[in-house]
C-alpha cells in the first residue's frame, strides 16, 4: 500500500534530509491543511506533529512491512513551494542520488526434462552448478548393431550435444561395453561348436542330413510349445526356409553332393544353423574350456559398434568401460552390499535381498516400474537364459543375482563365493559408480530396460551408498518399430545400422529422429524416412539459394556499402527470424523438443524463400544461416571439426573452404557460358546449345557442381555434395523412362483396345455369347442366352437386353462383311 503524511511546516527540512539518507521514495504534493489529504483506497494517512512522530509511526509501518511498494506521499503546506526550491538549489542537486532501479522480470523458460523416476518433465538442475555426471548403457556386443540401438544412441548423442553446445553444461559421459553376459557365451559356444561340426563332418553328408532330421524335430517340438506370436512368426519362417532347403536337395541325384561346400547343402546349413546350434550347444556347450573363445566375439562385435558410431556421427564418450575390467571391483562392491545387509551368498552365487532393501524407511525398490514389482517372469528374463533356475537358492523369488556361479562351459573368475562371474545389473552400478561417484546427474538407456535392469541398478547403487537418490534424471529413449511391428535380435527381424546406411545417410537417419520425440515410440519405415529426406532437400536448397543470392550481390560483406538501410521487407525478416530463435529455444527447454525446433526453422526458412524473390539483404541472410547451421551442427547434422589448435590460417580464423576457394572460377565458368549461350541463340546454333547442356547436365554434377540456368538472370552455382547429384541425376533419368514407358503403356492400351474393337467386329451375332460358357448354358436359334449355367432360365428383362446387345453387334458384323467386300 501506498503510505500519506501530511507535514506541518516545521518539519519540512528534517524530512528532507531523511529522504536523502532513506531507500524510501517520497512524492510531494501541495496540501492546505490535514482536510486536503483525501485517503486513496488501500492507503494509510497519517498526521504528524513532530519530526520524532513521523520518524516513530515511519519506523511502525517499515518494521511490519506495510510500506510496500515502498513510496511515502507527502502533503506539505503552503510551503511547498519553498521546499521546492531549496531542493533544486546547487547544494542539494550535488548530493542527488540514482532512483531506484528493479530487476525485470524474467518469462525466459526454463529448461525441462520428461524424468522417468516421476514420469513427467521436470526443471533440469544438475547437482555441481554447469558439470553433468551422465552414465549411458552401452551394448551388450554379440551380434551386429541394429537400428534399435541406432534409435538409443543417435537419441542420447542429440541430447548430449543440445546440452553441451546449446545450454552450455559441461558433460562428463561414461559408457559401458558388456563384454561379459549369457547371450555373448551362448553365442560363443554356439559358433564355434557350429564352425566345429561344419569343419569336422565336411565329408559326412549323410551324417549332416540325418542331424538336420533330428534338430528340425526337437524344433518342432519347440515350435508347439510356443505362443508367442512373434516368435512363432519367426520359427515358421526358419521352418519354411529349412523345408525349402531340404526340398532343393532331395531333388538332387544321390551322389552329387561330395561335401558341405556344395550350394544347395551350403543353403541348408544356412537356414538350419540357429536349430542346430542350439542342439549341438545343448549336447557339448558344457565341454567348452578355452576362455579365449568367450573374449574373441565381444572384441569383434565391439569394434564394429564403435565403427557404426562413426558412421552414425555419435559421438564417443568421454570414458568408456568394459565389464572384464572391471571384476575387482564388482566383487568389492558386492561385499559392501553384503557387509550392509543387503544380499547374501547362496551355493556359490550371491543374491540382492529386495525384501530387505525395500523394507529400509530410506530405501524404495522399482523406482521406475513400481508396479512391477513381483513380475518374477520378467525378473528371471533379466537374468539370463544360463542362470540358475533353482529358486531354493533365492530367500524370495523376487531376488536377483549380483554374482553368478559359473558352471561348466562358462568363464570364470575367483571370488570369495568360489569360481563365478558377474550379474548383469551390477555391472553398471559398478562402472557408474567407479568413473562417476555417488551421484548421477543422468542415466540414460532404451525404455525396455526400465524393469528390471535399471529398477535393479537403483536398488544395488542405493544399497551400496545407502543414499536415496544415485540417479536425479533417469532419460528413457522410446522404442522403435518396423511398419508398426516390434524388433529384436531374438526375432530375427532387425534391420542393421549398416544395411539402414546403404539406404540412407547418416544425416537422414538423423533427421527422422530429430523429426520426432525422443522419447516416443519411432516407426522406421518408408514414411519416417521420406520426411527426413524432404527435410534435408529442404535444407540444402536454402543453403544452395542464400549462398547463390549473396555471391549474386554487388558488394562483398566487408564492403562498408553492402551496410544498406534496411527495408520493410528487411525489417519483417528479421523480425521472424527473432521470433523463430525465440520459437527454436522454447521448444528445446521444452524436454529438448527437436521437432518443434525443426519446424520453427522449416517456416523460417519459406519466409527466406519468399524474400529472396525481391532485394535480399545480405548480412541478414548470412545471420539467418549461420543460425541455421548453428542449430543443425548443435543436433550433430553436420560434421564436428576434428583439428585441434589454431587454424593454418595466419590470422587467426578458420582456413578457407573448398567452396571459397572454387566458386570464383565456377562463377567465371558460368558467366562465360552464359555468354555462349546467348550468342549461340543469335545464330540458331543447336549444337553449341546441346554442349552447354551437356556441360550442365553430364559434366559438372560429376564433380558436385549444380548449374541452374535463369531466365534474364546469370547463371546460379551451387556445390553440392557429388553422390547427393548423382541420386538426383538417377532420379530425373528414372522420372524420364517412367514417363516414356507410362507414354508406350498407354499407347500400346491404346492400340490393344483399337484391336479388340476391329476383332469384335468380326464375330457373327449368332456365335458372340456361345463363347461366353461360364455365364450362359442354353441358347435360342439366333443364339441368344436363355438359361444360366445352373440351367435356369433367364429373365424376360435380361433376354430383352441381350437382344439389344445382339443387334448392335449385327450393325458392326455387317460393317465389317461390307469392308472385306470393298
Amino acid at each position: 500500500c501506498e503510505r500519506i503524511f501530511y507535514v506541518p511546516p516545521s518539519m519540512c527540512r528534517e524530512i528532507f534530509e531523511f529522504s536523502k539518507v532513506s531507500d524510501i521514495k517520497f512524492i510531494c504534493h501541495s496540501a492546505k491543511s490535514a482536510r486536503d489529504c483525501v485517503r486513496k483506497p488501500k492507503c494509510f494517512s497519517s498526521l504528524v506533529s513532530t519530526f520524532s512522530c513521523f520518524l516513530h509511526v515511519f519506523y511502525i509501518l517499515l518494521c511490519n512491512k506495510i510500506l510496500e511498494p515502498r513510496t511515502v506521499y507527502l502533503y506539505l503546506p503552503e510551503i511547498h513551494t519553498k521546499l521546492h526550491h531549496y531542493h533544486h538549489s546547487p547544494e542539494i542537486m550535488s548530493k542527488r542520488q540514482q532512483p531506484m532501479w528493479s530487476v525485470p522480470d524474467s518469462t525466459a523458460p526454463q529448461l525441462k526434462l520428461y524424468n522417468s523416476l516421476t514420469r513427467q518433465k521436470e526443471v533440469f538442475v544438475p547437482q555441481n552448478g554447469k558439470e553433468i555426471y551422465w552414465y549411458s548403457c552401452g551394448p551388450t556386443v554379440y551380434d551386429a548393431s541394429h537400428m534399435g540401438h541406432a534409435r538409443s544412441y543417435i537419441t542420447f548423442d542429440i541430447l548430449r550435444r543440445i546440452l553441451s553446445d546449446y545450454f552450455n553444461y559441461n558433460i562428463t559421459y561414461a559408457m559401458n561395453i558388456t563384454d561379459i553376459d549369457d547371450k555373448i557365451i551362448r553365442r560363443a559356444r554356439q559358433n564355434y561348436l557350429f564352425e566345429k561340426y561344419v569343419k569336422d563332418h565336411s565329408q559326412q553328408i549323410s551324417k549332416v542330413l540325418d542331424d538336420s532330421n533330428e534338430v528340425m524335430k526337437v524344433f518342432d517340438s519347440k515350435l508347439i510349445a510356443t505362443t508367442d506370436p512373434d516368435k512363432l512368426t519367426m520359427m515358421n519362417t526358419i521352418l519354411a526356409n529349412v523345408e525349402e532347403a531340404k526340398k532343393d536337395i532331395s531333388g538332387l541325384p544321390k551322389d552329387e553332393i561330395k561335401d558341405t561346400s556344395h550350394p544347395s547343402l551350403q543353403k541348408l546349413l544356412t537356414a538350419i544353423k540357429d536349430p542346430l546350434s542350439d542342439w549341438l550347444d545343448s549336447l557339448h556347450g558344457s565341454t567348452i574350456t578355452d576362455n579365449s573363445i568367450f573374449a574373441t566375439l565381444p572384441k569383434h562385435w565391439e569394434s564394429e559398434f564403435h565403427k557404426d558410431m562413426n558412421d552414425l556421427n555419435v559421438l564417443p564418450p568421454n570414458v568408456l568401460t568394459r565389464v572384464s575390467e572391471y571384476i575387482p571391483e564388482i566383487i568389492a562392491y558386492i561385499e559392501k552390499i553384503i557387509h550392509n545387509g543387503l544380499a547374501y551368498e547362496s551355493k556359490g552365487s550371491v543374491y540382492f535381498n529386495v525384501n530387505a532393501f525395500d523394507s529400509q524407511p530410506n530405501h524404495f525398490y522399482a523406482k521406475l516400474v513400481p508396479e512391477a514389482y513381483g513380475d518374477t517372469k520378467t525378473l528371471q528374463e533379466g537374468e539370463g537364459d544360463l542362470s540358475s533356475q533353482e529358486s531354493s537358492e533365492k530367500l524370495s523369488p523376487n531376488d536377483f543375482a549380483l554374482w553368478k556361479a559359473s558352471k561348466a562351459g562358462e568363464p570364470w573368475w575367483s571370488s570369495p563365493w568360489g569360481q563365478g562371474r558377474p550379474g548383469w545389473h551390477i555391472e553398471c552400478s559398478v562402472m557408474a559408480s567407479a568413473v562417476l561417484g555417488p551421484n548421477l546427474d543422468i542415466h540414460t538407456g532404451g525404455v525396455d530396460l526400465k524393469f528390471p535392469h535399471h529398477d535393479n541398478e537403483l536398488a544395488q547403487a542405493e544399497a551400496y551408498f545407502n543414499n536415496d537418490g544415485w540417479v536425479r534424471y533417469f532419460l528413457h529413449s522410446g522404442h522403435l518399430t518396423i511398419a508398426g511391428c516390434k524388433m529384436s535380435k531374438s526375432l530375427k527381424n532387425f534391420i542393421t545400422i549398416q544395411e539402414a546406411l546403404s539406404k540412407h545417410s547418416a544425416r537422414q537417419l538423423r533427421l527422422a529422429f530429430l523429426l520426432h520425440s525422443w522419447n516416443q515410440t519411432l516407426d522406421y519405415g518408408d514414411n519416417t524416412m521420406e520426411m527426413a529426406v524432404t527435410y534435408e532437400k529442404l535444407l540444402s536448397e536454402f543453403f544452395l539459394n542464400v549462398k547463390d543470392a549473396i555471391r549474386s550481390l554487388k558488394y562483398p560483406a566487408t564492403n562498408v556499402s553492402s551496410f544498406d538501410k534496411w527495408t520493410a521487407e528487411d525489417i519483417t525478416l528479421s523480425t521472424r527470424f527473432i521470433q523463430t530463435k525465440a520459437s527454436v529455444h522454447t521448444a528445446l527447454c521444452d524436454n529438448m523438443d527437436t521437432r518443434g525446433a525443426l519446424d520453427a526453422i522449416r517456416d523460417c526458412i519459406s519466409q527466406v524463400n519468399i524474400y529472396l524473390r525481391g532485394t535480399p539483404n545480405q548480412l541478414l541472410l548470412r545471420d539467418i544461416a549461420a543460425y541455421v547451421t548453428k542449430i543443425l551442427s548443435v543436433f550433430g547434422c553436420i560434421g564436428d571439426v576434428k583439428s585441434i589448435g589454431f587454424p593454418l590460417s595466419g590470422s587467426g580464423t578458420e582456413s578457407t573452404n573448398l567452396e571459397e576457394l572454387v566458386l570464383p572460377y565456377l562463377t567465371i565458368l558460368a558467366e562465360f557460358r552464359d555468354n555462349i549461350r546467348t550468342e549461340a541463340r543469335l545464330i540458331k546454333s543447336g549444337e553449341i546449345l546441346s554442349q552447354c547442356d551437356r556441360l550442365r547436365d553430364e559434366v559438372l554434377p560429376n564433380v558436385g557442381v549444380r548449374l541452374e540456368d535463369k531466365e534474364g538472370k546469370p547463371s546460379a552455382v551451387k556445390l553440392v555434395d557429388k553422390e547427393t547429384l548423382l541420386r538426383e541425376k538417377e532420379a530425373k533419368r528414372l522420372a524420364e523412362a517412367e514417363k516414356v514407358a507410362e507414354k508406350e503403356r498407354k499407347r500400346a492400351e491404346l492400340a490393344a483396345a483399337q484391336e479388340a474393337k476391329e476383332a469384335q467386329k468380326k464375330i457373327s451375332p449368332l456365335d458372340m455369347f456361345k463363347m461366353e460358357t461360364d455365364k450362359y448354358s442354353q441358347f435360342d436359334e439366333t443364339g441368344c442366352p436363355t438359361h444360366d449355367p445352373e440351367g435356369k432360365e433367364l429373365s424376360k428383362g435380361l433376354v430383352k437386353k441381350l437382344k439389344k446387345l445382339q443387334l448392335t453387334q449385327e450393325k458392326k458384323y455387317n460393317e465389317y462383311l461390307e469392308s472385306i467386300k470393298s
